[in-house]
């Protein structure tokens, strides 16, 4: 129970998270606070850094994926929070009833610029007991120095997620769609729940979730994917695979490959190179029309170690390019292969297989 208390709250955080964002978010605010003293000067009649910075970069290094931390949230959210701020103390001399307009005024002008940003609240609240600085800069305040603060913190932010190799600006990944041009959804969202789902989940539960909806989705077909592997986590890649595979080098000609696969009825060719090592595929897609050797014409192979969950190639094998996965062991040499028949046949065969126990219970 005693140890409850250091267990991450947010979903997917590690130690190793933390520490990076700490780190980040040490060099952020302390190269803000030097490149706006550098900048503006320092000195009483302009705070050289306000308070929200720290909240903001709390959201830019520990969840840079939030919607809450991306670029114009923060740049957007603490600008015209202060904005706001400012205004609302220029014509409510009340201090206790000036605070709570400027805070609630700050969460609509927020909503409607869509850059809801916690701290902007404390940059409404700042602006309105900022003391004699803030009152001395006026309308100056929400553009110098929390335009300036926020402006510099996102463009370090930016570097070093770059440098550690985050995703930020965080984009949600893309919607699948057909591979074929056609209007039909992909496979892989023609079963389990939809889009229309997701919403009317949302609507049911009646809360706002710090997530993107198509984050959400993305994670909710993790979820399936995850529990079909653990379900028929015995199935590995070695128990189904092609262990006679036919495969072509690097200097074998477009034609003879080609000829390769018409005669096997394949769809594509792992590519070996002089180490006999896989260095790609090749399918007729490539060789409709190519001369010369198959060496400039790989493109990159799908690959899984024959320990793997087989059911882990669904994603790979439904995504309408993907006609096989080639199997590998840690150097690269190939084991065997998996297409998109010989998965299917072992879904049916476990589906037979489970079904007599399912009726029996």
């Amino acid at each position: 129970m005693a140890f409850r208390l250091f267990v991450p709250i947010l979903a997917g955080a590690t130690l190793r998270e933390r520490i990076v964002a700490c780190i980040g978010a040490m060099i952020g605010i302390a190269l803000t606070g030097a490149i706006s003293g550098l900048t503006l000067g320092s000195g009483p009649h302009i705070p050289l850094l306000v308070a929200p910075m720290g909240a903001s970069a709390v959201l830019l290094f520990a969840v840079p994926a939030s919607p809450l931390a991306q670029p114009w949230s923060i740049i957007g959210g603490n600008t015209i929070s202060a904005l706001v701020g400012v205004i609302v103390v220029h014509f409510v001399h009340e201090p206790v009833l000036a605070t709570g307009i400027a805070v609630a005024l700050a969460i609509a002008a927020m909503s409607f610029a869509r850059c809801l940003h916690p701290p902007g609240g404390a940059a409404a609240l700042t602006a309105v007991f900022g003391g004699p600085a803030v009152i001395s800069a006026g309308f100056l305040f929400p553009f110098v120095p929390v335009a300036v603060n926020s402006i510099l913190l996102v463009a370090l932010g930016y570097g070093f997620h770059k440098l550690t190799r985050r995703n930020y600006p965080h984009v949600p990944g893309p919607v699948p769609t057909s591979s074929h041009g056609t209007i039909d959804p992909p496979a892989q969202l023609r079963v389990g729940f939809r889009s229309e789902d997701i919403d009317a989940a949302l609507g049911a539960l009646d809360e706002t979730f710090d997530i993107d909806r198509n984050d959400l989705d993305r994670l909710l077909r993790q979820v399936e994917l995850q529990a079909m592997v653990r379900a028929h986590k015995t199935l590995l890649c070695e128990d189904i695979m092609s262990r006679d595979v036919i495969s072509v080098d690097e200097h074998t000609s477009a034609d003879a490959a080609r000829q390769l696969l018409l005669d096997h009825n394949i769809r594509a060719l792992p590519v070996i190179n002089a180490e006999a090592k896989l260095a790609g595929t090749i399918g007729l897609r490539e060789l409709a029309m190519a001369v010369g050797s198959v060496g400039p014409l790989i493109s990159p192979a799908a690959t899984a170690a024959a320990s793997s969950a087989a059911m882990g190639l669904l994603p790979v094998l439904t995504d309408g390019r993907s006609h096989a996965v080639i199997i590998v062991d840690d150097e690269r040499h190939v084991l065997g292969l998996i297409t998109q028949t010989d998965l299917l046949a072992a879904t049916a065969r476990l589906q037979n297989t489970d079904g007599p126990s399912a009726e029996a219970v």
